[in-house]
């Protein structure tokens, strides 16, 4: 545990096959990708107290979603069960609290990871060892991607709930929309739009985060899941103390 770090980033990079384990652009599977210069690649660290000692828990920098386990047999030509979202150098295996651990499938066509149980101590597959790779903190906000094109009238609609509070935890504003495509550049265009009647800003002054499941907010930058699922989000203004206590991925640096 002394590799993880409570409210740090982290990769984790199969020992095999020296690929890391991204979050779907789903927002809900898991997968095996060689690029590490991405929010997907990118998890938290939540260190959770619990009655036998503390446990460790993973979400994703890019969705907010748990690293986790499932009974959901995996997909043909690969071992276990499927894992989805809900010391530097140093090998860790991963085991979750039903002592299953996170598994590396294969290089190339085969790049899912799952879990598998240890039938023998012994003898522990290499493919359950990953290396922990700590990613420093950036001091602001990463520039959002910008969109390509224009929006296509075909694109996928979901719905987007917002929420404003203020530092002591009082309503702003809220409301909802309908919204089409996946661009975070033009979600918060939108977003400033509707509040600009409300408060002078401009558009890098608005900061949207999502909700984890213990109720803290992670900043959204990256475009949104594919899945077209409703989306909560939290809104403050860069600047603010809900603002200073968002933690942001260096996932560029060396």
């Amino acid at each position: 545990m002394e590799q993880f770090h409570h409210g740090q980033h982290v990769r984790l990079r199969s020992r095999v096959h020296g690929t890391y384990l991204h979050a779907d652009e789903d927002g809900h599977g898991v997968n095996l990708r060689f690029r590490r210069e991405s929010m997907n690649a990118a998890w938290a660290v939540h260190r959770h107290p619990g009655k036998d000692g503390q446990f460790l828990l993973l979400h994703s920098a890019a969705y907010g979603h748990y690293l986790a386990a499932t009974d959901v047999p995996a997909p043909p030509g690969h071992r276990g069960l499927r894992a989805i979202l809900s010391k530097s150098e140093e090998e860790v295996y991963l085991r979750n609290i039903g002592g299953a651990c996170l598994r590396a499938n294969g290089r190339f066509w085969n790049t899912d990871a799952t879990i598998d149980y240890i039938e023998d101590l012994d003898n522990i597959s290499r493919k359950m060892l990953w290396v922990v790779e700590q990613i420093p903190a950036r001091e602001v906000m990463p520039p959002l991607p910008r969109p390509i094109g224009l929006p296509h009238p075909m694109l996928r609609s979901r719905m987007i709930m917002y929420m404003w509070r203020n530092i002591l935890g009082g309503l702003i504003t809220c409301g909802s929309f309908v919204f089409w495509g996946r661009s975070v550049f033009r979600l918060r265009n939108q977003l400033v739009r509707r509040l600009r009647p409300m408060i002078d800003l401009d558009d890098p002054e608005l900061v949207m985060g999502l909700p984890t499941r213990d109720g803290r907010m992670f900043p959204l930058v990256v475009d949104l899941p594919s899945s077209g699922h409703t989306l909560h989000i939290f809104l403050t203004i860069a600047g603010t103390p809900a603002h200073e206590e968002l933690r942001y991925a260096d996932v560029d640096a060396e």
